[in-house]
């Protein structure tokens, strides 16, 4: 499995004269402790550069904005550390120069009761507002610590560091992205209709392949080729096939050659593929394993063309740099309103498992025959926490919208068919009104992780998606 690269924050410190300004140069030296600690490169002003390595003057923000500038390939996201009042407008200032647009987190140290004096009171307390009053006026998206004053050196701290980094990946993730569309949609699935051009106003831009030019490419593709044996070794190798006829594990093997050939010379980096039935009747077999392998890879595949399925998978694996999966909000499970049977026929990843073998696809096998519908991954999901995650684009609005959740996958007995689980969501009915009454899909992005905090965060105050935070603990919607 692909593993997320080490993360770079841009660090301004605060400081303002009047305070006391060996604050500053503590305060600097225990954040590049606890970033150092997390795991994170850093990008800030020397102690050469300007007096403790903080921001003061205007003079102070010009060489910290050259600075983030320089490095703008590198900075994932802005820590704004305030180890006493700090100077709202040079730090505001910093970062409207810099014009990275990229998440900004602000933190403010707390006061120790027994050091009030004027050599050691820090009112970072009140500071933090300044900041915070000036960043809105010139209109700079930010993010703030679960706490008011949080020390750098604090669990609470290494929690939402940890969480900030989760939003920072989504929201370079989103950037500049470009989706594979593979196949028309399904005639049968209205639901999963979308806006390109919405979408294309938001950076996400679509790179289309018709189906056509997929089997044709198969087709000439000779059974001995290096990408046909390498895909078909990797096949084998990602599950159990023992049961599967040789000549439909070849056609997979070049079905996933050519999809992968395509993505990379285009660069696309998710994808979502048409199935049903055109796969099935022209090829004779289904996508499904082809798409767990690169949603297992971490790069997210969803079934039924379903684009903005996909970006809600892409958001939460971005968050957690873990696999997701694309859903049904299939069933019922008894009479508990608070549980619901997740499944899909299935491509779900490997690491959703608690085991997989391949089969066929017994749905779409009524209609054009078990023997052209081998290639679907299937076992009963694991019991694990998850979080759960919708977009879609609202013609109507002209703009993007969401949801997010979390729950968790149960033990629960289910004897099915396909890629299936129990999920145990708090209040479900209420989300299940919501998602009715708003129109959503019945598709739904699911990650075996706790990071709907993060996504929602990334969604709404940087993407600008108004995003629905389903019982959320801090009454966010």
């Amino acid at each position: 499995m692909a593993k997320n690269r080490m993360m770079t924050m841009g660090l301004i410190v605060g400081n303002r004269g009047f305070f006391p300004d060996h604050l500053a140069k503590s305060g600097r030296e225990e954040m590049l402790k606890a970033l150092e600690k997390a795991g994170m490169d850093v990008v800030a002003l020397t102690p050469q550069e300007s007096k403790h390595g903080a921001v003061e003057t205007r003079e102070e923000a010009k060489r910290c904005a050259d600075l983030f500038k320089r490095n703008r390939d590198r900075i994932d996201g802005i820590i704004v550390t305030l180890p006493n009042f700090g100077d709202e407008r040079a730090i505001a200032d910093s970062l409207r120069l810099a014009d990275l647009k990229v998440p900004v987190l602000v933190q403010a140290t707390p006061d120790d009761p027994q050091k009030m004096t004027i050599a050691a009171r820090r009112d970072s307390f009140c500071g933090k507002m300044s900041a915070c009053n000036n960043l809105r006026q010139y209109g700079i998206p930010f993010s703030i610590t679960s706490l008011h004053t949080e020390s750098p050196a604090s669990p609470e701290f290494a929690r939402d560091l940890e969480w900030f980094a989760a939003v920072c990946r989504v929201v370079t993730g989103f950037r500049n992205l470009r989706v594979g569309a593979i196949g028309a949609r399904p005639t049968a699935f209205n639901t999963v209709r979308y806006s390109e051009k919405i979408l294309e106003s938001q950076g996400i831009s679509i790179e289309t392949l018709d189906l056509s030019e997929v089997l044709g490419r198969i087709e000439r593709m000779k059974d001995d080729s290096d990408a046909a044996q390498a895909k078909l070794a990797a096949i084998q190798k990602y599950v159990d096939s023992s049961n599967v006829p040789k000549p439909a594990l070849l056609k997979m093997a070049k079905l996933g050659a050519v999809v992968d050939e395509w993505m990379a010379a285009t660069e696309v980096t998710i994808s979502a593929v048409q199935c049903w039935t055109s796969l099935e009747e022209n090829l004779g077999v289904v996508p499904c394993t082809v798409m767990s392998m690169m949603s297992n890879e971490l790069l997210s595949s969803a079934c039924e063309v379903d684009i903005c399925g996909v970006l809600g998978m892409h958001a939460l694996r971005l968050a957690s740099g873990t696999p997701s999966a694309l859903l049904d909000w299939n069933n019922n499970y008894g009479s508990d309103p608070n549980k619901a049977v997740c499944f899909h026929c299935s491509n779900l990843p490997k690491h959703f498992f608690r085991s997989v073998k391949m089969d066929f696809q017994e749905i779409i096998a009524g209609t054009v025959g078990k023997e052209n519908t081998f290639g679907t991954c299937v076992g009963l999901i694991r019991p694990e926490k998850m979080s759960f995650a919708r977009f879609s684009t609202d013609d109507t609005s002209g703009a993007m919208r969401g949801y997010v959740g979390e729950g968790r996958f149960t033990d629960d007995p289910l004897n099915t068919f396909g890629g299936a689980g129990v999920v145990e969501i708090p209040e479900m009915q209420k989300l299940l009104r919501y998602i009715c009454r708003e129109g959503f899909e019945h598709h739904v992005a699911a990650n075996l992780s706790t990071v709907a905090a993060s996504v929602h965060e990334a969604a709404t105050q940087y993407l600008g998606w108004p995003t629905y935070w389903h019982a959320s603990p801090n009454g966010v919607c």
